[in-house]
């Protein structure tokens, strides 16, 4: 009987957890160029036989950091010409932006608030980047008086302390951009192929997408097709190209 309640618990708490069988099937690493590594990274889930690629710039926030590069009037430029002219390391698009292109939530470029701090449900959390390095916050941590050279308000929050947040969308399947930390230092800007959020959040917080990177806090940008990420290197770049229009991107810059 006790050999049965411990299975009976055992069986529980697995469905609980909610864990998916997500596993690297191939990864392939870039750099560092200049400090920041690209890893591309397939992964397949063993009981659904779904496939997910995930596209990584890492860096360390001592020696790098993330600028906000705002477009507030047209023409706007596509992620690639961007990063390219501006001479960043990596990037992605940002926020989320209304059809005038008008950026919905906080958004602070090179120290100067562009949009105030916004109170939705959807806006769980700010991207940020200070003296203090690159960190994710969630909404009501945000410190009105602290200085930040960069920020952009956007969500759902997809890891919280190191575990994928509960309750996300699963059955809507879109391409993703977001924004991970790592301790102690270390941060990235990332791209997945058509996934759900709940999905996305359960492989940035279960499986261990580099040696030296464990997922601690992740926040998910704006996605479908304004989802766009770019990696400098020798020669071409590595470019996964936006598919439409949009107001902001975040990039690696040095410090």
């Amino acid at each position: 009987m006790r050999k049965l309640s411990a299975a009976l618990i055992f069986l529980v708490a697995a469905a609980t957890t909610g864990r998916p069988d997500w596993t690297v099937t191939s990864a392939q690493t870039e750099g560092p160029r200049d400090g920041v590594q690209h890893r591309h990274i397939v992964l397949t889930d063993l009981e659904t036989r779904a496939h997910a690629i995930v596209d990584l710039a890492f860096f360390s926030a001592k020696s790098y950091t993330l600028r906000l590069i705002d477009q507030p009037i047209p023409p706007r430029r596509d992620l690639a010409d961007v990063m390219e002219q501006e001479r960043c390391l990596a990037g992605v698009n940002g926020g989320y932006f209304s059809p005038d292109y008008a950026p919905i939530g906080l958004v602070i470029v090179d120290g100067r608030t562009i949009t105030p701090l916004r109170r939705a449900p959807l806006l769980t959390g700010v991207l940020t980047a200070s003296l203090r390095g690159v960190q994710i916050m969630r909404t009501r941590e945000f410190p009105r008086q602290q200085k930040f050279n960069a920020a952009v308000q956007c969500g759902p929050f997809l890891v919280d302390l190191g575990r994928p947040v509960r309750g996300l969308e699963e059955t809507h399947q879109a391409r993703r951009t977001f924004a991970a930390v790592a301790k102690p230092d270390r941060a990235a800007l990332g791209f997945c192929s058509e996934i759900s959020l709940a999905s996305l959040a359960e492989i940035l917080g279960f499986v261990q997408l580099a040696d030296d990177f464990k997922v601690s806090r992740a926040l998910n940008l704006d996605g479908g097709s304004s989802s766009g990420f770019w990696f400098a290197r020798e020669g071409d770049a590595f470019s996964v190209p936006e598919q439409k229009t949009v107001r902001d991107f975040v990039a690696i810059v040095p410090k």
